[in-house]
Order: C-alpha cells, then sequence, then structure tokens
C-alpha cells in the first residue's frame, strides 16, 4: 500500500486511515487504511457483509462516520459542510435493483428530479436527458414508470440518475447483481464509455462477480471487515499463484475459512429411463395484452440439475409459478410427476421445496425453531420433524448454530438453514431462485455441494435460477429464455460449442443478440451518444442557479414528487381526499350529546285517570317511547338488564288522591344508569316531565307554581337556542381529522423513504434538511386545505350547522393548523424507522392530545395539572375554539387573533424542531 509520503493528497480521490464502523452485532470496517487514487476504476470484492457496502457509503457521505479518518476529494468527510459541499461533485448509485429510484415516477420523470436536486437548468437537464438514455437504450421508454421496468433497465436508469450531474467520483455500490449478463455489458459499456471521455473521474465500484474483477485498475479484496489485498488484478494472480480472480480470493482467505474446501466435483446424473419429473407443454401466460411466457415446453428427467437462464424480465419467474401450481396457465399444459398440475390443490405442493433468494427464515427464531415451524406448517408429525431435525442438523453443518437466531448466522451459514428448511418436508423437486446472491466462492462451492448430494443420492429433482454463468456451467442442462420464449436448450457444454465462444457469458449474448438481430448500428448509435454526451460536459462545472433559486427548484422537486406519487397510489389518494370526509360523516352521524327516544315502561299501582294522564304526560313526548307495561317491581330489573327499556316509573297507590288534595305526589323512577352521561340527562327529563305535569295540574286548577316558589329561574341558550349536539359536534370533528390525516400521511411519506432506501438520495445530494421537509410537507399541506374546504361544505350542508362567522378567519387558521398537524408527522418520522411504526406513533401521539384535553370534551379552564398544560400548549385547542366560535358563535376575525397568534407560532415550530432532528447522514 503506497505510503502517505509517496502520495500527494491532490492526487488521492479517497485517503482512509483506520477507518472503523461498528453496528449492534457486527463490525463491518475493523481498522481500515486504503489510497484510491485519482482518475482509476477501482474495484472492492468479497461477498455480501464484509464492508463493501458500509465503505462505499462513507466515502459517498451517506454515512456518518464513528472512529478513524477519512478525506475524500480534498476534505474532511467528518465536516458536514464538506460532506454538503463535495456532494456535486460525487455521484452514489447504492446497492439494490432500482434502490435510488422512484417506481411510480416514470424514466424521465426520475431523471428531472435528480437534475434539479443537483442545480441543472431546465435546458441542460432535457439535453443530459436525452444524450444519457440515447446512450443506453432507455429513450424510447422515457414515458414508463419504474415499477414496470425490468432489472437491468433499472440498473442503466439508477446509472444515468447518479451521473446526470458530472460527478469527479463515481461511486456504484454492486451495479450489476441481479442483472443478466447483456445487461450487464451494456452496463460496464455505458461506465467505460463515461470514464475514457473523463480521465481524471476516479471509479470505486464494488461487485460479487469475481470475473467482472479483471476490468479494473486496481483491485480491493475485502473479508470480515478488513483489507486482504490491493493490487491490479495481474497482481493479485500473481501473488497468489492463481489463474483467475476467484481462485485468487479464495487463497487470500484466512486458512480457518477455507479448511475443508476443495475443488468441487459433480458426478454425472444416471442415464436411467424413467418419467420425467417436469413437463411443460406449450405454456402460455398474458396479463392482459402483455404475453409474459410464449409457448415454453421443456422436459425435466428426475434428479437433474436444470438451470433457468435469462435476461431480466424473460418470464423465468412466471414460468416457474405455472410449474409449481401458484399460477394458472393461459394456454398450454404443465405435469408434475406424471400429472397435471393443479393450482387450487396443495397435495402437489408438498411434492415441492422453495428456496427464495432473499431467504424465507424467521431472524427471531433459532435454528432448530425455524426448521420445527416449517415441519409444522408441511404437518409433518413431531417425531418425524425431530428426526428430520437431527439428520439436516448434521448432514448440513447446522449442529453448532442449533440456539443461534438467524438473523445472527453468517451468510454461508443461512443459506444452508435455507435449504434445510425447503427440504424438511422430503419434495421430490426443489426451486431455487437465485440463491447463491452475494455468498463468498467457498460457501458457494459448499452449498453446491449439498445441491449434488440432494440431486444424486436422494434424487431430488433441482430446478435453479441464477445469473452466475459459473454456477450455470455447473447444471446438468440449462435453457435460455428471452422475452418470454426459449431461444434454447441443451448441456451448458454444448451451448458455448454452438456459437464457438470463449465462454457461456458471450454465448448467452450471443443466443439472445441473435433473437433480437443484429445490435450492430443500435450499439454504434449508442457509442456515438456516449460520445456526444460526453463531449457536451465543459472542463469545468456547468454554471448553476443563485443559491436561493437552487434551494427553491431542491424543495419544489421534492413537492412535485410527491404530489405525483400521491396521485399513482389509489390508496394514498383515496385515504388523502375520502378518509376525512368519511369518518366527519360517520361521527358525526354516530357521536351525538343529544338524548331522544327513550325507551320507558309504567308499573301503574293506582290505575286512576291522574295516574295515566301523567303517563300520557311521557308518552307524549318527543324525548320518549312507551313499551309495555310492566306487571312487578321484579320485572324492573329484567327489563332494564335487557336493554327492553331505559326508564322504569313505579306510580304508587294513592297518586291521584295526593294530586287532587294538592299534595306533593311521590313517583318513583328507575334508571338504566350504564352510560353516566346519558343517565344525568335523562334524570333532568324525567325530573322535568314530572314538573311541568304538577305545573300544568296547578294551573288548570286555578293555581300557579310560581305562587309556591320564592326564585324563579328562566333558561336560554345563546348561541344554540335549540341545545343540539350537532353545533358542537360538526365544527369539532374537522380540527380532530384535520390533525390525524395530514400528521399521518406526512410520517408515513417521510418513513417510506427510509425503508425503501430512497431516503439516501436526500443524504448524497446538495438538499439541505428544511429543503427536504418543506418539499416534502407542502403537498400534504395542500391535500389537508382541499379536506378543510370539503369537509366544511359538508358541516354546512349535510350537517346543517350554518356558518356565522368569519370565512377568511377560518380558511387562514386552518392553513396555519395543518402546517402545524404536518409538522407534527414529520416530527414524528425523525423516530420511527417503518411506515407502521409511524402510522400507529402518529395516531396515539395525536389523537390522545386531541380528544382529551383541547377542549373537545370539556373545557380546557376545568383541567388541572398536566392535562391543563397539555390542553394548553397543544395546537388543537386554538382550532377547536376558532372553528366552533366561527360556525356557531359569529366570530369575526378581530375575534379570532388570539387563537391564530397561537397557530402561527406552532406552523413552523414543529418543522424546524423536525429539521433540528433529522440526520443529513445514517447513523
Amino acid at each position: 500500500m503506497p505510503d502517505d509520503a509517496q502520495v500527494s493528497e491532490h492526487r488521492m480521490a479517497a485517503q482512509i486511515r483506520d477507518l472503523r464502523h461498528v453496528y449492534k452485532t457486527a463490525t463491518p470496517l475493523d481498522g481500515v487504511t486504503l489510497d484510491i487514487p485519482e482518475g482509476r476504476m477501482v474495484g472492492l470484492v468479497g461477498p455480501d457483509g464484509v464492508g463493501k457496502s458500509t465503505l462505499l457509503s462513507l466515502i459517498a457521505g451517506a454515512r456518518r462516520m464513528q472512529k478513524g479518518s477519512l478525506r475524500v476529494l480534498g476534505g474532511d468527510m467528518a465536516s458536514s459542510a464538506h460532506c454538503r459541499a463535495v456532494s456535486r461533485r460525487i455521484a452514489y448509485m447504492p446497492q439494490g435493483l432500482g434502490k435510488n429510484l422512484y417506481e411510480t415516477l416514470s424514466i424521465h420523470e426520475n431523471l428531472d428530479f435528480f437534475g434539479k436536486l443537483f442545480g441543472l437548468g431546465p435546458e441542460r437537464r432535457a439535453s443530459r436527458i436525452e444524450q444519457l438514455t440515447e446512450a443506453t437504450g432507455l429513450n424510447p421508454y422515457l414515458t414508463r414508470p419504474v415499477g414496470k421496468l425490468s432489472g437491468g433497465m433499472k440498473q442503466k436508469l439508477g446509472l444515468c440518475c447518479a451521473l446526470i450531474h458530472d460527478p469527479d467520483l463515481m461511486i456504484l455500490d454492486e451495479p450489476t447483481t441481479g442483472v443478466d449478463p447483456l445487461s450487464r455489458r451494456q452496463l460496464w459499456e455505458l461506465v467505460d464509455a463515461i470514464k475514457a471521455s473523463h480521465p481524471k473521474m476516479s471509479v470505486i465500484v464494488s461487485t460479487a462477480y469475481m470475473d467482472e474483477a479483471e476490468r479494473f485498475d486496481q483491485l480491493i479484496a475485502m473479508d470480515a471487515g478488513r483489507i486482504l489485498a490491493v493490487d491490479t488484478p495481474e497482481g493479485l494472480k500473481a501473488q497468489t499463484g492463481t489463474d483467475t480472480i476467484e481462485a485468487a480470493f479464495v487463497k487470500l482467505l484466512p486458512q480457518t475459512a477455507t479448511d475443508g474446501h476443495s475443488r468441487l466435483a459433480i458426478p454425472p446424473l444416471d442415464h436411467v429411463d424413467t418419467q420425467p419429473a417436469i413437463v411443460a407443454e406449450g405454456l402460455t401466460r398474458r396479463f392482459g395484452d402483455f404475453t409474459a411466457v410464449d409457448n415454453v415446453s421443456f422436459r425435466i428427467r428426475v434428479g437433474e440439475i436444470f438451470g433457468f437462464l435469462g435476461s431480466n424480465g424473460c418470464g423465468k419467474t412466471t414460468t416457474m409459478k405455472m410449474l409449481t401450481g401458484l399460477l394458472p396457465a393461459s394456454e398450454g399444459q404443465a405435469f408434475l410427476f406424471g400429472k397435471p398440475v393443479d393450482t387450487k390443490g396443495t397435495d402437489m405442493r408438498r411434492r415441492v421445496g422453495y428456496m427464495t433468494q432473499s431467504f424465507s427464515l424467521f431472524g427471531e427464531l433459532t435454528v432448530v425453531q425455524n426448521l420445527r415451524l416449517h415441519g409444522r406448517l408441511f404437518h409433518l408429525t413431531a417425531e418425524k420433524t425431530s428426526a428430520r431435525i437431527t439428520e439436516l442438523c448434521a448432514r448440513f453443518g447446522l449442529d453448532p448454530y442449533r440456539d443461534t437466531h438467524a438473523a445472527a448466522l453468517p451468510l454461508g451459514i443461512r443459506q444452508r438453514l435455507s435449504l434445510a428448511v425447503a427440504i424438511i418436508h422430503e419434495p421430490e423437486m426443489l426451486i431455487l431462485d437465485e440463491p447463491t446472491s452475494g455468498v463468498d466462492p467457498v460457501a458457494r462451492d459448499s452449498f453446491w455441494e449439498l445441491l449434488v448430494e440432494i440431486s444424486r443420492r436422494d434424487q431430488v429433482t433441482i430446478f435453479i435460477s441464477t445469473h452466475f454463468m459459473s454456477e450455470a456451467m455447473r447444471c446438468d442442462r440449462i435453457s435460455l429464455m428471452h422475452e418470454g420464449r426459449v431461444l434454447v436448450r441443451g448441456t451448458p457444454e454444448d451451448l458455448v460449442r454452438q456459437k464457438n465462444a470463449p465462454d457461456l457469458e458471450a454465448a448467452f449474448i450471443s443466443y439472445i443478440e441473435d433473437d433480437i438481430g443484429t445490435l450492430g448500428d443500435s450499439r454504434a448509435r449508442a457509442q456515438q451518444a456516449l460520445k456526444d454526451a460526453t463531449a457536451a460536459v465543459p472542463a469545468a462545472s456547468p454554471e448553476r442557479p443563485g443559491r436561493v433559486l437552487a434551494a427553491f427548484e431542491r424543495t419544489f422537486a421534492f413537492s412535485t414528487r410527491e404530489v405525483l406519487e400521491v396521485l399513482r397510489d389509489p390508496v394514498r389518494l383515496a385515504f388523502a381526499f375520502l378518509g376525512s370526509i368519511f369518518l366527519l360523516l360517520i361521527i358525526a352521524f354516530g357521536i351525538s350529546h343529544d338524548v331522544e327516544d327513550v325507551t320507558f315502561a309504567a308499573l301503574d299501582l293506582d290505575q286512576t285517570p291522574e295516574s295515566r294522564a301523567y303517563l300520557t304526560h311521557f308518552s307524549g313526548s318527543r324525548y320518549f317511547i312507551e313499551q309495555p307495561e310492566l306487571h312487578s317491581p321484579t320485572e324492573f330489573e329484567t327489563r332494564l338488564k335487557s336493554n327492553d327499556i331505559t326508564v322504569a316509573l313505579e306510580i304508587p297507590r294513592g297518586f291521584g288522591e295526593d294530586v287532587k288534595g294538592s299534595s306533593t305526589p311521590e313517583v318513583s323512577a328507575w334508571i338504566d344508569g350504564a352510560d353516566p352521561q346519558r343517565a344525568g340527562t335523562i334524570e333532568g327529563y324525567v325530573t322535568g316531565g314530572h314538573m311541568e305535569y304538577l305545573d300544568r295540574h296547578l294551573k288548570n286548577s286555578g293555581l300557579d307554581m310560581s305562587d309556591f316558589e320564592l326564585v324563579t329561574v328562566e333558561t336560554r341558550y345563546r348561541y344554540n337556542p335549540s341545545f343540539e349536539s350537532i353545533y358542537a359536534v360538526g365544527p369539532s370533528v374537522p380540527a380532530m381529522l384535520l390533525m390525524l390525516f395530514p400528521a399521518i400521511l406526512m410520517a408515513v411519506s417521510v418513513v417510506r423513504e427510509k425503508e425503501i432506501g430512497t431516503i439516501t438520495n436526500f443524504y448524497v445530494t446538495p438538499t439541505s434538511r428544511l429543503e427536504f421537509l418543506v418539499g416534502k410537507q407542502l403537498p400534504y399541506v395542500m391535500i389537508g386545505l382541499v379536506n378543510f374546504v370539503a369537509m366544511s361544505v359538508l358541516v354546512v350542508v349535510v350537517l346543517d350547522v350554518p356558518l356565522k362567522g368569519s370565512i377568511l378567519a377560518l380558511t387562514l387558521g386552518a392553513l396555519l393548523y395543518v402546517t402545524a398537524a404536518t409538522g407534527f408527522g414529520l416530527l414524528v418520522s425523525t423516530f420511527t424507522r417503518t411506515q407502521v411504526a409511524a402510522v400507529f406513533a402518529t395516531a396515539i401521539l395525536s389523537l390522545l392530545p386531541t380528544i382529551q384535553f383541547s377542549g373537545m370534551l370539556q373545557p380546557i379552564s376545568t383541567l388541572e395539572g398536566g392535562a391543563w398544560l397539555v390542553g394548553t400548549l397543544w395546537p388543537t385547542s386554538y382550532f377547536v375554539h376558532l372553528s366552533v366560535g366561527a360556525f356557531t358563535k359569529g366570530l369575526g376575525p378581530g375575534d379570532t387573533l388570539r387563537d391564530l397568534a397561537y397557530l402561527l407560532i406552532y406552523a413552523p415550530l414543529f418543522t424546524v424542531i423536525s429539521a433540528m432532528l433529522l440526520k443529513k447522514q445514517e447513523v
């Protein structure tokens, strides 16, 4: 490794000294010291989990440093100011198919968005988009959403997005993982052409494909967070005495990692004529007008290892699903072990084992618990399950890890466990979907030893898809698909021989090129487009708009993108515009403080005209509904308990005599008190009805009750004469919903970016915290205002609550309140990591103070201690007062100034606090 004194800093793209990074239980970087020269193409090689992605994200500024020293493009990456300044000169493409892309946006919209983030003007953006898409063959698909692109097209687009601003340092994290050979070659042609036109550009690429390592100027071999070696490809092979990079890497590994490793030998398949395990006859699958699989036919023998190769999006997965009964065929038929595949039955599926690329394991369960769970899923007896666990753990080398949680297993051991889980029920066929992606060569050979044993000893038919051509060469036979059709099938050696190609990858590409016609003209056009694109790049940085204008452009770029995503997501769209309206109607009509239609029954022991007149007084009221009479006091509790009645009246003997004698008559009233608030209201109704009857009787007798009273109280309700609860509920419910829905939508919007990984675009671009947050916030403020208008119309038109006060004051208050609500959602998003957590946290934290302490149930002035403090500090308190006042009390602009002043404080407060808490780098 070069010494500091031998290499001047200005010639280094990155200088790394004793860099350490620790996660909870792992150390991805353990004292890395490294120099990456300027103008070189440097490759990081090694399996998943050795620290490649962590190192690249630190160099790109996407992750915060922990220990050590890191200088990139002449500055210290521990400085946040340098990180933001240097982000204009770095292009970073994170690991994963389309990880930096937005699925609902089209190719053009994604590129335009990235161009705005890096300050490119409209003309410059349009020019770069045309040049890059022409060079990569994406130009005919500019309007196609990213979600409908193949893996190779996603990677090309991701690369174009990263390169749109002409960087000095390009960082690509496994750009070709999961990509077919033809797309891989096209990607490397693009990278090579850009590098050739920018000799001073530094390119750092990580890859798990050892055969790709030959193309780099310098290789860095990594394992377990440490640097194994740094040299040219030829230098690595020379110092290890090997002829391939893969063999050189194995030689560089510690002896403990290679103990027991030997060259894999695959015995030939026993050619015994038996019934085929799988037969496909003219399988076709259409999705609307699109034909995913077109007339596919083949036969696979029992015990055969059959490789399924093809370009991204060619129909491999769809074919697999039809063969296993997970998807019905539009035409043709599939046979499994001589029987037609049944898409509805489960018996056939018990004969099949399936292992996905992402490993279908439960991380919180141990090795034994995962195996036991899957044994139960396939209805194995407890004795059979225990026997299979013992056998598989010994056979696959899992005994030392029996009590280890799956999430804590090394990648190679986790792979073995996934295979054990897939075959615990002793299937006759095993389907493997890219099972060795990201695994080191030693673990890959160990895994293939198990596959060969299962195939040859247990006669299990293995159906495997892979993009590793070295793995495909180990299959007994392979088929090659393109655009839904099988182009060719046979042994790997025969397919290579037929094309007179140097290896299977070259043959693969040749077969696909033959299928789509000569690529000479299109490749020449692409090369010319690349020359045009790179020639158009000035030596100096392109002229950028002013700082303030650039900030506005980035802010509105996020806003525009957010609007498009909401409009194209039916679930979020319905939640945003229909959820609050639906709940308003449900709550307004379903929750009422009005007490009417009170059912009552009477036990009339007096049976006089006076007692009957008394009961008629209740049954004639709009508040009461009379039920069949009671016959004995024992019925009271029975009828009340069964909810047949709410009130039981007992008129005693002598009631009529007391009335005629002007004595004070007594009546016993039994009231259902399960709901204390309702019971209290009913008690008032009964007392009022009783007093009204006496008042009428006295008047009929020539007397006036007022003659017997010292004080007369006359009640008048000033703002709600009819004393109906809808006049309070109608204006209050929108306040609750305008806090709930915008806050949830806002929180989920930010957390969703964390979950899917697009938050990296915020980390590695010049976007500031406020630009990111305000840009995402603006669309939801507008959505909140639309909801406010819709709910206000419903309150007036449907709920029949007139708006008596100032519309202007109410609207201004709603704007400030919705801004505060979305700001609260931003605040919640800073400490939640998943969308589910964001929804629950936002709902609970917003609803509790809104319902309990904001004046919706009781005035804030009646609260005490902490409840009063929460009510005073919560923004809903002021909007509820403003809304109810505007609707019911007719408050004007001057009367609402206090509420508006408080809301004006809350509107920016939450957003500013969120910006302070939001991290510009992943911690």
